[in-house]
C-alpha cells in the first residue's frame, strides 16, 4: 500500500514529506504501457505531485504539474488533490533511450530535454496560482528544488526515484521533500546538510526495505522529528461519461455538428487513464442542444 508521511522538526522550522509509491507508479505504467525511461519520469512527477497535493487545504483544491521539453518524451502532466489521489500522463509514452554512460541509469533528463516546469494551484479563488521555471536538469527532483526556491521562496531539498524490474514493471518508487521555514538557525541547516550527505539514492533506500518513516528519520536525525500524519496515496482517475460529455459540449456547436454529420459513433479516450468512452450519434444530437 502506497502512503505518505508528513513530519515536522526543529520546532516546526522544518517540514518534510516522504512517500512510497510503487503501486501507483505501476498503475500508471500499465495504463499508458510506458517504456522504462518514461515510467521513471512519470513516477517521479506523480510522487512529487502526491506529496505537494497534501499541502493544500480544500477538498476541491487541485494541483497540476506540467513539464514541457524538447526531448523525445515532449512532456508530462500530473494532477493531484489534497487527499492523496494523483493521476498523470506522458505526451509520448514509448520513448526508448540507452542508459546514461556516466552511471548506466535511465536517461530521464535526455528523454525530457530542455524546457519548462509549470505548477498550477487551483484553490477555488478567482484565478489559480501559476509558477513557472526553466528546467535546470530535466531530472525532475532538481527542477522542483529550483521551483520551490524561485517561485515560492522556500529553501527545499527534493529526492525522487523509480527503480524498474527487468520485465519493465516497477520494483520501487518514492521520494521526499524537506523544506526550511523562516527563521531557521544556521546550525539546523548545517545538521540537515550533514544528514543529506549520508543519504544514498531514494531507490536504493527503498530497495533496501527502508520505509518513508525510516527515510525521514535519516534526513531529520538529531533535529527532533515529529511525525504528524500518514496518508494513503493512489493513482486514481475521476473521469466519467459526464466529464466526457462536458468536454464534447465545450468543443462548440460547429464541431459537434460535424461529428453528427459523419453519422457514426465516436470514441473518446481519457488522457490520464486511457479509459475509452463510446458516444452515439443520438447522444451527440442531445449534446448539441446544450452547446453554445
Amino acid at each position: 500500500m502506497d502512503y505518505i508521511i508528513r513530519a515536522a522538526a526543529d520546532n516546526e522550522h522544518i517540514r518534510a514529506f516522504a512517500a512510497t509509491t510503487r503501486d501507483l507508479t505501476e498503475a500508471a505504467r500499465a495504463a499508458h504501457n510506458s517504456s522504462p525511461v518514461v515510467t521513471a519520469a512519470l513516477g517521479r512527477l506523480l510522487t512529487a505531485g502526491a506529496m505537494m497535493g497534501l499541502t493544500m487545504k480544500g477538498d476541491k483544491d487541485v494541483l497540476t504539474l506540467q513539464i514541457k521539453g524538447n526531448g523525445a518524451m515532449q512532456g508530462l502532466t500530473v494532477t493531484a488533490d489534497s487527499k492523496g489521489n494523483v493521476k498523470g500522463y506522458p505526451v509520448e509514452p514509448m520513448v526508448l533511450l540507452p542508459p546514461r554512460e556516466s552511471d548506466h541509469k535511465l536517461d530521464v533528463s535526455g528523454a525530457i530535454g530542455h524546457g519548462m516546469l509549470r505548477v498550477i494551484k487551483d484553490l477555488g479563488l478567482k484565478e489559480p496560482y501559476i509558477g513557472e521555471v526553466d528546467l535546470v536538469t530535466g531530472e525532475i527532483a532538481e527542477d522542483l528544488t529550483y521551483y520551490f526556491a524561485q517561485s515560492e521562496q522556500i529553501p527545499s531539498t527534493v529526492g525522487l526515484g523509480v527503480l524498474m524490474n527487468k520485465d519493465n514493471t516497477v520494483r520501487a518508487a518514492g521520494g521526499f521533500i524537506v523544506q526550511l521555514m523562516p527563521d531557521v538557525d544556521d546550525s539546523t541547516i548545517d545538521k540537515l546538510e550533514e544528514n543529506l550527505k549520508k543519504i544514498s539514492s531514494v531507490t536504493e533506500l527503498l530497495d533496501q526495505g527502508k520505509t518513508p518513516e525510516d527515510i525521514l528519520g535519516m534526513l531529520l536525525d538529531g533535529l527532533g522529528m515529529t511525525i504528524l500524519d500518514k496518508a494513503d496515496t493512489a493513482f486514481r482517475c475521476d473521469c466519467s461519461p459526464e466529464r466526457i460529455q462536458r468536454a464534447l459540449i465545450a468543443t462548440g456547436r460547429k464541431e459537434l455538428q460535424a461529428m453528427i454529420d459523419e453519422g457514426r459513433e465516436i470514441e473518446m479516450e481519457c488522457s490520464f487513464c486511457r479509459k475509452k468512452y463510446i458516444v452515439s450519434v443520438d447522444e451527440l444530437k442531445r449534446l448539441l442542444l446544450s452547446a453554445v
